[in-house]
């Protein structure tokens, strides 16, 4: 379970007739107007030897996502796309949870250094069980959310220390997992959505996966905007 933190989010609908003619698209602070299962429009797969550095400078003068946000998310697309293929996994997707989840990194007055880390790290609030908030006693001992009482999200893609547990991920290369570093926030969020068998370029696939990191329908209508707005600038 990844739970979302609090990050504004604002509300912009319009009637179910007029959605049915032309959906809300919103921008990752206001919902998409869409109805579950509505595919998200996806960017073309990033090539294998693609210069990521390069292109995460173009992606984010077009797209205001920061460079290094993006390079982890691109990154993770790779090597998701290469592990699991028919999971169509893109990097809007990632980057469309990393705006809803910590404004990719910057929840809070946080900020990535070049080596991908979030400082201060981005911890979400206890899982206390007060209204609105389910319960999750501490499952770590406080490793990870310096919290010995309850669990909370950690890191710029917000992961609980049980579902870290599982899905932790060494996107970086330096040997470590750590949920507060962008890369290997990144791959772990893409195995994540992968699990199961999911393709994410279907609509169902997409929906099953984003549900699963957050089960609300608010949630993944909010990523799914995220998403559609960093596909539509970023287009050639």
């Amino acid at each position: 379970m990844v739970t979302l933190i609090g990050v504004s989010i604002l509300s912009d609908r319009d009637s179910r007739d007029h959605r049915a003619e032309r959906p809300q698209r919103g921008d990752g602070l206001t919902a998409a107007d869409v109805d579950p299962d509505t595919p998200v429009p996806q960017p073309p797969p990033l090539a294998g030897g693609t210069d990521l550095v390069a292109w995460s400078v173009t992606a984010a003068e077009r797209s205001g996502v920061p460079a290094r946000a993006l390079r982890a998310y691109a990154a993770a697309e790779l090597a998701q796309r290469s592990t699991t293929p028919d999971c169509r996994l893109s990097w809007s997707t990632l980057a469309g949870i990393g705006r809803v989840e910590s404004d990719h990194g910057r929840f809070g007055g946080a900020r990535a250094d070049a080596d991908g880390l979030t400082r201060p790290s981005i911890i979400g609030p206890p899982l206390d069980g007060s209204p609105g908030v389910r319960e999750i006693r501490d499952s770590d001992g406080g490793r990870l959310d310096g919290d010995t009482t309850y669990d909370r999200a950690v890191g710029p893609m917000q992961f609980l220390p049980t579902t870290w547990a599982r899905y932790g991920a060494d996107g970086n290369g330096d040997g470590n997992r750590d949920p507060n570093q962008l890369d290997d926030a990144a791959l772990a969020a893409a195995r994540y959505l992968c699990a199961d068998g999911r393709d994410t370029a279907s609509g169902e696939g997409w929906w099953a996966g984003v549900l699963t990191y957050n089960s609300s329908v608010d949630y993944a209508r909010l990523v799914w905007a995220a998403a559609d707005r960093y596909t539509e600038a970023t287009a050639a």
